[in-house]
């Protein structure tokens, strides 16, 4: 198995990277780490889904997550700590991937995680002469497919500079933000605001289709407006208003990330009652819902069972 190599400044050199988690975002990064020319030893649960990643993809599949300790950088797109714990094991279990990384070797958590469980995993890579960076990205699936995602990663300087060749294929901006946990505390906190502009705009759109105003005139009229934001000028009208429900960004996973970042300002003994009234639609949302992973944009879906006031058009069964 060939490894990534390093430069005389350590930076590490085109080889052969791990990554585990072949999802909606991990599916296309790997693809894009292939077309720059990366090889990629990969690991997912799912057997079918690694399968298909050997055959369109042109990766190697990993048969147990630990064979991954022989590459210098492994990469985790994984939904949250408790699941990177699970991948990573133990170190007193000789068979895990931790207790076989190299020393020198880098993870890149770019998933969700929490940033205190963050610091603590670093600890206890650094302790057997490995490090972390925790690299989580914006954008969603269609800007994972792009290349073009934003990543704020959390590290010693000198490993996020020797990891950050390895990531240039997936992303448009790259941005150091401080120490290892940094990026999954920014990571969360950008998510908090995102929920907190969606759930914002729905409620005035109802309001105001309550009052009679027309939701597409309300978006073109705000979105050349100070009131605009992301979910204004894009989630709105191409997910909710068509009746599409898909961001791509599942209220599961949204819900787990709003929470950790009021558990980061609770840490702070910082009041956030904005933040927390739009948590909570979130999760009134979620358990209204009662699918296994509803869009996020279905939260649109609440508030008409709340107010009564349709913002999407009707089904055919919600029309007979």
């Amino acid at each position: 198995m060939s490894l990534a190599g390093a430069t005389t400044d350590g930076v590490v050199s085109l080889g052969n990277v791990g990554f585990v988690g072949l999802g909606t975002m991990g599916t296309p990064m790997v693809r894009n780490l292939r077309t720059a020319g990366w090889s990629v030893t990969a690991f997912d649960a799912n057997s079918d889904t690694l399968q298909a990643a050997v055959a369109d993809l042109g990766v190697v599949a990993a048969t147990e997550v630990a064979e991954l300790a022989a590459l210098d950088v492994v990469i985790l797109m994984l939904p949250n700590s408790r699941i990177v714990e699970t991948v990573l094991g133990q170190e007193s279990n000789a068979g895990s991937l931790l207790a076989r990384l190299r020393p020198g070797s880098i993870v890149v958590d770019m998933g969700s995680s929490n940033p205190d469980s963050t610091r603590s995993l670093a600890k206890r890579l650094r302790t057997r002469g490995s490090d972390l960076v925790d690299a989580p990205v914006s954008g969603g699936p269609r800007r994972a497919v792009t290349g073009d995602l934003t990543i704020m990663a959390g590290g010693e300087a000198d490993s996020v500079a020797r990891i950050r060749p390895v990531l240039d294929p997936l992303r448009s901006e790259f941005t150091h933000v401080g120490p290892v946990g940094s990026g999954h505390a920014l990571k969360a906190l950008n998510n908090l605001l995102s929920a907190i502009g969606l759930v914002g705009a729905l409620e005035v759109l109802t309001v105001g289709a309550k009052f009679g105003l027309d939701p597409q005139t309300m978006l073109d009229v705000i979105n050349t407006s100070t009131g605009r934001n992301q979910s204004t000028e894009v989630k709105i009208g191409q997910q909710v208003l068509s009746g599409d429900w898909n961001i791509g960004f599942s209220l599961p996973l949204t819900v787990k990330d709003v929470g950790t970042a009021l558990e980061l300002a609770q840490s702070q003994d910082i009041q956030t009652p904005v933040a927390a009234a739009a948590v909570e639609v979130c999760r009134k949302a979620l358990d209204f819902l009662g699918t296994p992973s509803p869009d996020q944009s279905e939260i649109a879906k609440y508030l008409h069972s709340t107010t009564g006031v349709r913002l999407a058009p009707a089904t055919s069964e919600e029309a007979r």
